[in-house]
């Protein structure tokens, strides 16, 4: 068997054309390129309005389109679109995220590409797979709101979306999986065909489990803030110096070895608590000890004990804190990368350890148009035929 380590990444080899903007269509694309396909991002000329996001969006762009090349194309012109379709004649993959009938209407929807490759994986991310809300407009909050996630993050009658792009990410995830189902069965057919991924149901499979917990109990499920939880300690503390800090007992033995870190023996003894369904029950008696002993230690003391006997826990972070978190550095889990405006940071790379290392360690970001001339020359474009496209407003080039 090949050792990753010393082959090529695990993608090599297959080219993918992006049609996308915001976050959902961008991070199939970022995902397929970390693991080493070539992913041609066709941004609108002037470059995708993402770029330019501020607040909350300003992170999007860097954060899903690092190692793609960049081609700035004008598809409202009849050249652009050839072009378009000249691309995707020799591509693997098509990514787009734009709203249903958007990619018809401009003459590069799925039927008509696939007569001009058969093999095309063609991968649409949309807010609803087929049915009566295909033609919705959607964004992430809509599906977290319309799916039950909002309402099972907040408190009861305060529906609240999850603190990040969870059903854009997820989404994008579930495309990638249905694009690699994709390329295995294109080995046995050697044909391609379209795949579908969309926030709304993405976000009805992560509530499942709510959903199951009612055909089974009988009983809807409530809102995190207020559930019954399936273990008795299982919550954020206040600890003596003013941090909080999450602990999760979720065993008979982790509740012993909690006892014995805390020196409780006789809270171990105790034949109230013996099973954690005793526990459970008797968590409005048990919870207020807890949080009694727990407050008389600092915090850097609570999490050397837990670690120590195998517990399950976890500082109270923000996302900020993770740019100096020590396991992330050691691990390589954050990848250098230089912003628009020449700052350099890290990221989070790929989630993934593949032969024992991460398949990629970071990136470029591209430049809106950077790479238009160098991908119209590999399409067989002369530099003067390149030229006249760039004066006549049909390709973008990188602003100088």
């Amino acid at each position: 068997m090949t050792d990753l380590a010393t082959a090529e990444l695990p993608l090599s080899g297959l080219r993918v054309v992006e049609f996308t903007h915001m976050v959902m269509g961008p991070v199939v694309g970022a995902i397929l390129a970390e693991l080493g396909a070539e992913v041609i991002k066709v941004e609108p000329m002037g470059g995708d309005a993402t770029r330019e996001l501020v607040g909350s969006g300003a992170g999007y762009f860097p954060m899903y389109n690092r190692n793609k090349k960049s081609m700035c194309l004008n598809l409202k012109e009849p050249r652009g679109l050839e072009i378009a379709r000249s691309l995707v004649a020799n591509a693997d993959i098509l990514v787009e995220n734009f709203r249903a009938g958007a990619m018809e209407r401009l003459g590069i929807g799925y039927d008509s590409l696939a007569e001009l490759n058969p093999r095309l994986i063609y991968c649409s991310e949309k807010g609803f797979l087929s049915g009566p809300y295909e033609s919705r407009t959607a964004l992430d909050e809509v599906a977290q709101m319309m799916g039950g996630l909002a309402y099972m993050t907040g408190p009861p009658g305060r529906p609240l979306r999850a603190g990040a792009s969870v059903i854009d990410v997820t989404g994008g995830m579930f495309g990638v999986i249905g694009i690699l189902a994709a390329v295995e069965q294109r080995h046995r057919t050697g044909l391609g065909q379209k795949v579908t991924s969309a926030l709304y149901e993405t976000t009805v499979y992560l509530v499942g489990q709510h959903m199951a917990q009612k055909a089974v109990t009988g009983k809807a499920a409530q809102p995190m803030p207020v559930r019954i939880s399936a273990w008795a300690i299982y919550d954020v503390f206040e600890t003596r110096d003013g941090e909080r800090v999450f602990l999760g007992v979720v065993s008979d033995l982790q509740w012993l070895n909690f006892c014995k870190a805390m020196e409780l023996d006789d809270l171990a003894a105790d034949e109230r608590y013996l099973t954690n369904a005793m526990r459970v029950a008797a968590r409005e008696q048990l919870l207020p000890i807890v949080r009694d002993v727990l407050l008389k230690f600092d915090s850097r003391q609570l999490l050397q004990l837990f670690e120590q006997v195998g517990l399950p826990f976890a500082p109270i972070r923000r996302p900020e804190d993770l740019f100096d978190d020590p396991h992330l550095l050691a691990s390589g889990g954050l990848g250098e990368l230089e912003l628009a405006n020449g700052i350099r940071t890290a990221l989070p790379i790929l989630p993934l350890e593949m032969a024992g290392r991460r398949p990629t360690q970071g990136g470029a970001l591209p430049r809106a148009g950077e790479h238009s001339e160098s991908i119209l020359g590999a399409l067989g474009f002369t530099a003067e035929e390149t030229e006249q496209l760039l004066v006549a407003g049909v390709v973008g080039r990188e602003a100088q």
